[in-house]
């Protein structure tokens, strides 16, 4: 029982080391995708990375074994060896980054490029490359290509502690305004004399994804109004009786239970029984909800075009 007591203050102890330090072995896993057994073996074989080590000998990494490991991460998966890109110091690696980066702009290379601005909290390099990205693919795809699927990776390192809050809410807001500043650039039109109603339900915060059906009715000249995260119930009440919509759009990502979220889709359609309601996020998948009769999933951008053309 001792022993047990003991083993878990030092563990304790290495955990608190690790997150004031660096990053855990794992952390560097999940962030790289490269297993950790085989970033134990590049150290052993190759000494690509040098990490500290807690009071029980187990290995933390600071901010620049990150950065290095990203990169190399990114070169070897487009075929370089590690055998020899171990040996190149850092600006030999982080040049060829940018060169290979010029060359090879695919999706998960942009992905991985957001991800170390991000990790690195450089404002500049994330802004410009967000700014290349809209630029290259446009802003549909890029939203639906790129900045989703960087959400999603987002999303997963929190899960397991490798990115914390502030880094996500630092890199939504830089593409929140980006959405918007595209949005602004249509202008308001409403030539179609539709009107679809945009929000979030309460708790709910996650607004990129509603920003940008927003901007694809906008552009396809329905007149959209905007009311954004967290809208409580009663205001929606209020704002039935006194605005006509056509069709109302929502998002379910943070978590609820399946109960709790079959209750809301049921009031909705009370709600709005003559209007059709689009939703979509990940509960939904988790859940496989009940849907009413005039509620519909939405799975992709290229489908809710559809259903508005």
């Amino acid at each position: 029982m001792l022993h047990n007591q003991l083993f878990n203050k030092r563990e304790n102890k290495d955990i608190r080391q690790m997150k004031n330090r660096g990053y855990s072995i794992k952390d560097l896993e999940v962030l790289s995708g490269v297993k950790a057994h085989t970033i134990r073996i590049w150290e052993k074989r190759y000494e690509l990375l040098v990490p500290e080590r807690t009071d029980t000998n187990i290995r933390y990494y600071s901010d620049d074994d990150l950065r290095r490991m990203l990169n190399v991460a990114m070169l070897v998966r487009h075929g370089y060896k590690i055998s020899k890109v171990a040996k190149w110091d850092e600006e030999r690696i982080n040049q060829t980054v940018l060169e290979l980066s010029k060359k090879k702009a695919s999706e998960s290379d942009f992905t991985d490029r957001l991800i170390l601005s991000m990790v690195n909290f450089d404002n500049r390099s994330f802004y410009n490359l967000a700014t290349e990205i809209i630029d290259s693919l446009g802003i549909e795809n890029a939203v639906a290509k790129v900045f989703f699927e960087f959400f999603v990776r987002v999303g997963t390192y929190w899960q397991v502690g490798s990115v914390f809050p502030a880094q996500e809410h630092y890199v939504t807001n830089i593409l929140r305004q980006k959405l918007i500043a595209e949005i602004d650039k249509l202008g308001v039109s409403g030539e179609k004399n539709a009107t679809i109603l945009f929000f979030l339900p309460e708790n709910e915060l996650h607004e990129m994804s509603l920003l940008f059906y927003s901007y694809l009715a906008q552009k396809m000249g329905y007149n959209v109004i905007y009311l954004g995260q967290f809208v409580p119930w009663d205001d929606l009440i209020k704002i039935q009786k006194k605005v006509n919509v056509d069709y109302v759009f929502t998002a379910f990502i943070n978590s609820i239970s399946k109960t709790e979220l079959e209750n809301y889709l049921e009031s909705l359609k009370e709600l709005y029984s003559k209007q059709k309601v689009f939703i979509t996020g990940w509960q939904l998948q988790l859940h496989q909800p009940r849907l009413p009769r005039n509620v519909k999933v939405v799975k992709d951008y290229h489908e809710f075009k559809r259903f508005l053309r």
